[in-house]
C-alpha cells in the first residue's frame, strides 16, 4: 500500500509541425492567448483549483474551437471532478476533431465517461475506436463483457488513505477487487470501481509477470459484504491456507493481513515493484513495514520464523463469519483458534 495523488498532464501539442488539419484545411498554431490559459490552467488542476481552472479552459475552447486539444482539456477537467455528463461531451467534441483513426486518448476518456454513465453503446465504440477488440461490436447495447483483459492491480483512494489490491479487468475503466481491502481504503472485497486509464507503477511476480497499478476515480459498485478483522492462532502456514480456502469455497475470502500487507512510500508503490509475499531471507529496501510484527506493520519476518498470531481480513456476511471462523478450529482443534472478530467496513 503506499500514499500520493497523479498529477495531471496537459495534452502534448507538436508545437513544431505547428498546425493541425480539419477536413482538409491547415490551421494555424494556437494562439499564445490559448497556449497562457491552458498552461495556467492546469497549474490551478495541480493545485486543486478546478472552478478557476475551468473558466480558463472554456476560454481556451472560445479561442480554438477547431481545435481537439481544447475539447480534450475541458474533457479531462471535468473528469477529474467526476462531472461525467460535461466529460461525455467535451470527450465527444474532442473526437469530432481527430484526425486520426484509431489510438487517439481521446476515445479512453470518453470510454471512462460513458462507463460512469452506464452508456454501454457509447463505451463500447469508444473502446472499438481506440483499437481495442470488443466482443459484439460498437453495435451492442449491453457491457462490453468478455474483453477478457486478465488481472491487474488498483489503487485505492489515491488522494487518500491509499493501498494497493488486486483485482480482475472488467473493462478497460472498471476492476473488480478481488483482495480485502484494509477498513481505512474504504472499499470493501467484490466491488467495482472505475479506475484512469494511465497506470501509476507495477507489481511483478515471481514467474516474472508484470501487472499494472491503476488509479481509482471513483466506486462504480458497492458490495453488500462487511469486511471483519479475526486474530487466528494458527500454528503452521498449512492452517492459515486452510482458512483463506474454506471462505473461497463459500463464496467468500479470508485474506491474512500479516503475510499480504507491507508499507510503501509513494515513490515505491508508482514504480516496479515484487509483489511476493516476504517469503525468504531477502529484506526489501523498499519495504517500510516493521519485521515480526503481525498486521498492516508487519509484512516481512526474516523469512525464517511463522508467526503463529495472525491479523486476518475476513469478507462474509455476518450470518456466516463466526460458523466459518469455529468449523476452521474444529477441523484442527489442537492447532488452531481465533478471537476479538470485528466488523470494520
Amino acid at each position: 500500500m503506499s500514499g500520493g495523488t497523479s498529477q495531471p498532464t496537459v495534452r502534448n501539442w507538436n508545437w513544431q509541425a505547428g498546425i493541425v488539419r480539419i477536413f482538409g484545411k491547415g490551421r494555424h498554431r494556437p494562439s499564445a492567448s490559448w497556449r497562457q490559459a491552458t498552461d495556467r490552467a492546469f497549474t490551478l488542476i495541480g493545485d486543486g483549483r478546478y472552478e478557476d481552472a475551468g473558466e480558463l479552459l472554456t476560454r481556451a475552447a472560445d479561442l480554438e474551437p477547431w481545435l481537439s486539444e481544447s475539447w480534450f482539456n475541458l474533457a479531462l477537467l471535468h473528469k477529474f471532478r467526476h462531472d461525467w455528463e460535461q466529460a461525455r461531451a467535451a470527450g465527444l467534441r474532442a473526437v469530432a476533431l481527430l484526425d486520426r483513426e484509431t489510438g487517439a486518448p481521446d476515445w479512453w476518456n470518453v470510454g471512462i465517461a460513458a462507463t460512469a454513465l452506464q452508456d454501454w453503446p457509447l463505451a463500447r465504440r469508444a473502446w472499438q475506436a481506440y483499437g481495442l477488440r470488443v466482443p459484439g461490436g460498437a453495435t451492442a447495447s449491453g457491457e462490453p463483457d468478455g474483453m477478457d483483459l486478465g488481472s491487474a492491480a488498483v489503487r485505492l483512494s489515491p488522494e487518500g488513505e491509499a493501498e494497493v489490491v488486486w483485482g480482475r479487468r472488467l473493462d478497460p475503466a472498471r476492476i473488480e477487487v478481488q483482495s480485502i481491502p484494509l477498513p481505512s481504503s474504504g472499499r470493501r472485497w467484490g466491488e467495482v470501481v472505475l479506475h484512469d486509464g494511465v497506470p501509476h507503477g507495477e507489481r511483478t511476480t515471481a514467474t516474472g509477470h508484470a501487472y499494472p497499478v491503476f488509479d481509482e476515480i471513483e466506486l462504480w459498485a458497492p458490495s453488500p459484504v462487511p469486511t471483519w478483522v479475526v486474530l487466528l492462532e494458527a500454528a503452521t502456514e498449512a492452517d492459515r491456507d486452510a482458512l483463506e480456502q474454506l471462505a473461497g469455497d463459500a463464496g467468500f475470502a479470508a485474506e491474512d493481513w500479516s503475510s499480504s500487507v507491507r508499507l510503501l512510500c509513494r515513490m515505491c508503490s508508482e514504480s516496479r515493484m515484487p509483489s511476493d509475499e516476504g517469503d525468504g531471507v531477502h529484506l526489501d529496501p523498499h519495504d517500510h513495514s516493521e519485521p515480526g510484527h503481525p498486521g498492516p506493520l508487519g509484512h516481512r519476518t526474516d523469512g525464517q520464523l511463522w508467526v503463529p498470531e495472525r491479523e486476518c481480513g475476513i469478507a462474509a456476511p455476518a450470518s456466516l463469519v463466526r460458523g466459518l471462523l469455529d468449523g476452521w478450529v474444529a477441523d484442527s482443534p489442537d492447532s488452531r483458534d481465533w478471537r476479538d472478530l470485528e466488523e470494520v467496513c
